[in-house]
């Protein structure tokens, strides 16, 4: 029985790990559960699954919980980054479900390492800002960091049984996004909700519009890069708009190892809480006889630039992909607001990432400073915008 906290637990990935506790109680109970805002589903969630602790946003929110619970039998409930740090190291947490937005996730996954506890990650933020810092610890401590990301959850299952020397390289697809097909003059004219519109995945809206801008698949090749102990130089990106082959595994003799399924997050999310093994869902197989073609190409980095300039903070290292990271994210909030638009994202990075002095982010204090200073860079180029 593995007893699990998931931090994040009314966006997309929470709601769907709660659906796999529920379909395995014989394997996995909820100890705690940590959201934003979302009082109304959260109760929902701790009048189902019991928690012991619920940790949300801010006071208010978690004065608003309190009162939304049947007196006498609430769990405790936190509020800010203190107290996700506090659900994410409870003494009886064994796995703890990385699943929150940006870099608001950074600190109770950092903590639950350090914790000793494992970690089924889906904030790959956390991994873009500091992931030498989080998986060092992890060594030190003895705990796995089991990737949840659909790309990231095929590695590992490619990699399983093969020595990683000879691995000659990782191989990352990606959908494309909505717009993979637009013309690159047309790219500036596309409103939220048109980029909030992906052809096969549901997920929350940062994450959807990092897809549409691929910016998505650049964080994937930073957190690869971590997770895996594999050098920039290899690994590659693929545009596989079917999403049904979630990634690959080139080693040195030329052969390919590819993990496929259908495009849901039901399976990377219960191969992390099970892993190694492998437990049954209710989704319906793959039938390779109705998928039609499977099509590869090389990504446009002339027309994605935000993919380009992940590449590039990646390749640079040390303060570059926390800033990239801050102000990336600090765009996208801007353009789901309509303040700016749909091209402006990548030139608010770009802008950022031009006036900002590199150095060592060696400790996370470092990390939030940078962090700090790209989000102020990135928010007074939007007013000037």
């Amino acid at each position: 029985m593995k007893r699990i906290a998931i931090l994040g637990s009314t966006g997309s990935i929470g709601v769907t790990t709660l659906r796999v506790v529920e379909s395995h109680p014989e394997r996995f109970s909820v100890l705690s559960l940590g959201a934003g805002r979302n009082i109304q589903l959260l109760a929902e969630q701790i009048a189902c699954f019991r928690p012991k602790a619920v940790c949300v946003q801010d006071r208010q929110s978690a004065r608003g919980l309190t009162e939304a619970l049947p007196a006498g039998d609430r769990p405790k409930v936190l509020w800010g980054t203190e107290g996700f740090v506090e659900i994410a190291t409870m003494e009886e947490v064994d796995t703890v479900v990385s699943a929150m937005s940006g870099a608001a996730g950074l600190i109770p996954t950092y903590e639950a390492v350090r914790a000793s506890k494992e970690v089924a990650l889906a904030n790959k933020e956390a991994m873009v800002m500091a992931g030498h810092i989080i998986m060092e610890e992890a060594r030190k401590h003895g705990v796995s960091v089991i990737p949840i990301d659909s790309e990231h959850s095929a590695v590992l299952q490619c990699l399983q049984g093969h020595k990683r020397g000879h691995v000659a390289r990782i191989i990352l697809t990606a959908s494309g996004g909505p717009f993979h097909q637009l013309d690159a003059q047309n790219l500036n004219q596309v409103t939220p909700s048109e980029a909030l519109a992906h052809p096969n995945w549901e997920m929350g809206p940062k994450v959807t519009i990092d897809s549409a801008t691929l910016m998505n698949k650049g964080l994937e090749v930073i957190e690869a890069r971590w997770l895996f102990d594999m050098p920039i130089e290899k690994i590659k990106i693929l545009i596989h708009p079917q999403s049904i082959v979630h990634s690959m595994v080139e080693y040195r003799d030329g052969s390919i190892i590819a993990q496929m399924g259908i495009p849901d997050m039901t399976i990377p999310i219960s191969y992390a809480l099970s892993y190694p093994d492998h437990i049954e869902n209710p989704l319906p197989p793959l039938d390779l006889t109705k998928v039609g073609p499977l099509t590869f190409q090389n990504p446009d980095f002339e027309k994605f630039r935000c993919l380009a300039l992940a590449l590039e903070a990646a390749k640079k290292g040390g303060s570059m992909p926390p800033v990239l990271n801050a102000s990336n994210e600090v765009a996208v909030e801007a353009f789901l607001k309509g303040k700016i638009r749909f091209l402006d994202i990548p030139r608010i990075i770009h802008e950022t990432m031009a006036s900002h002095h590199q150095k060592a982010a060696d400790t996370i204090e470092a990390i939030l400073e940078v962090d700090a200073w790209a989000r102020k860079k990135a928010s007074s180029l939007i007013k000037q915008a």
